[in-house]
């Protein structure tokens, strides 16, 4: 039987795991799942976590413990946001994962002047971020991938979000993070698209470009 999931057929779906972002739960995703099931060639396991009260560590931790539940042969990774850093973290620790790519949607992998926002001006900003974002988002030094797994990151530059009340978004953005934080170096490609960073969620050309990338390593232009 073929490797290769563009020739294997709806018979055997390989899986994605879907990831949230901060101040989510999953079922905000729900419409992204569907659409990334569209069509047969994937199956989505929706991954949870407590995005303020836990640190990465322990969402790394979780993650990779789900993702190793699922016993599949090919298995990707789409994280949305703060999930994209979830999803690095995690797939920096270790290499025993089936195979497969990662695609990450508005996901700030240079810090986030919002969240520097927050912080600085909103009473218990920190707090209301939680641990993780603190760490990655505001505390943090510039990242690169490094890892064997193809990264593919999907940006957004329609401006419309609540991120433009706590800092000065003076380049291309999606309301909330900057085009520029979401440029990692070493990842496979990079893609703009005309959307805010909560319509990721329930764009068709989102999940059909993050379907693409899945089964090529590119994106669709």
């Amino acid at each position: 039987m073929s490797n290769d999931p563009r020739q294997r057929g709806a018979a055997e779906p390989a899986t994605i795991v879907l990831v949230h972002g901060l101040w989510m739960s999953g079922f905000q995703l729900r419409i992204l799942k569907h659409r990334l099931e569209a069509g047969g060639q994937f199956r989505v396991a929706s991954f949870s976590y407590p995005t303020v009260s836990g640190s990465m560590s322990e969402h790394v931790r979780g993650l990779l413990d789900f993702a190793r539940a699922q016993n599949v042969p090919e298995l990707h990774f789409v994280g949305h946001s703060l999930g994209g850093l979830v999803i690095l973290r995690a797939l920096q620790l270790t290499d025993d994962l089936p195979p497969g790519r990662a695609v990450l949607l508005g996901t700030p992998s240079q810090g986030s002047k919002a969240a520097q926002g927050v912080a600085r001006v909103v009473p218990f900003g920190r707090a209301i971020l939680g641990a993780a974002v603190n760490a990655e988002c505001i505390d943090c030094e510039p990242r690169e991938w490094r890892g064997h797994r193809e990264v593919g990151i999907i940006a957004g530059s329609m401006g419309l979000g609540l991120g433009r009340l706590f800092a000065d978004l003076n380049a291309d953005h999606d309301g909330t993070v900057l085009v520029e934080e979401t440029k990692l170096p070493g990842a496979k490609d990079h893609i703009i698209l005309s959307i805010s960073h909560t319509g990721m969620l329930f764009s068709t050309e989102v999940a059909e470009q993050a379907q693409w990338f899945l089964q090529t390593g590119t994106f669709r232009r």
